[in-house]
């Protein structure tokens, strides 16, 4: 296994990041460690969110709220297409990711393409058509459906950062406590899981499509 150093001064130094989800709370569920890490690690970190449904409701609002304690530099766009119906509205979604990516990205943080929620997995489809030149980090996203990938890409997490992480949801999200997946449990559960799978307390894992590997020469 050779580690990828996304803060370090390495062949793949991370400066700027884009992070996409379907709905407000996605990014912090599948990877708000992560970001809560890269902003740390990288003091002049670019960060670009989207996210594609809430927009002018209370989940906007607590998603503005979370990002701002995940990385208070990011730039969030919250729209506001129907939440469950994405795929009906392909071309707004193929649309929005285009504007994004005009910049480019040395990172995309984004859904994993064979999530079982059809909002999901559309971006994690679309993703990789408009950002072609980047690292997609694909996220998992523990729910109901049994469709937690087989991931290739780990970020282990030090125990401050797992509760933080925890701490973050709990707090940003109010109107999400009523559902039985929402609970400290289990989003330490999972990021147990993957801890284990590299030797590790916690570890926030990631599908990965493409991988291009560079040597000094």
């Amino acid at each position: 296994m050779i580690p990828l150093s996304l803060g370090g001064h390495g062949p793949a130094r991370v400066r700027r990041v884009v992070l996409v989800g379907a709905h407000c709370d996605d990014v912090a569920i599948g990877a708000g460690a992560t970001v809560l890490a890269l902003a740390r690690a990288v003091p002049d970190l670019e960060v670009r969110a989207l996210v594609l449904t809430g927009g002018g409701t209370e989940r906007e609002a607590e998603e503005r709220a979370a990002m701002d304690r995940m990385a208070p530099q990011a730039d969030l766009t919250v729209l506001d297409l129907p939440d469950g119906r994405l795929p009906d509205h392909r071309a707004s979604v193929k649309d929005a990711l285009q504007v994004i990516a005009r910049d480019g990205a040395d990172l995309v943080v984004a859904p994993q393409a064979a999530d079982a929620h059809q909002d999901h997995r559309l971006l994690g489809e679309l993703v990789p058509t408009s950002f072609r030149d980047s690292l997609h980090l694909g996220y998992e996203v523990l729910k109901w459906e049994s469709d937690l990938p087989r991931t290739a890409a780990y970020l282990p997490v030090p125990d401050d950062l797992a509760a933080e992480k925890v701490r973050l949801i709990e707090e940003c999200y109010p109107s999400q406590a009523d559902h039985d997946w929402f609970d400290r449990e289990s989003f330490l559960a999972l990021m147990r899981i993957r801890g284990v799978q590299c030797h590790h307390r916690y570890a926030e894992a990631f599908c990965v499509d493409k991988l291009v590997l560079s040597l000094p020469t």
